[in-house]
């Protein structure tokens, strides 16, 4: 099963604000924070699209941002 996890990183004197999206297996990518809609979701369909996984995502807050995992139950994010 893959995870995948979200973390907001605050914006510094050279980058504006950012999602950081990581793979159980270890791939992550930084993507700019999308003031339009949902970030973190904005963010996780990027990274799913550039590695072309399909499927079915539900997610979870945690204190840092949000886990999200492929499943077969109620769909959230498809795809």
């Amino acid at each position: 099963m893959q995870t995948i996890t979200t973390k907001y990183l605050p914006a510094t004197n050279c980058r504006g604000s950012r999602i950081k999206v990581t793979a159980s297996g270890g791939i992550s990518r930084t993507y700019a924070y999308d003031h339009m809609g949902d970030p973190h979701d904005e963010a996780v369909l990027s990274f799913c699209r550039a590695l072309k996984w399909k499927g079915t995502l539900v997610h979870g807050e945690t204190s840092t941002g949000r886990v999200y995992l492929f499943t077969n139950s109620q769909p959230t994010l498809e795809v």
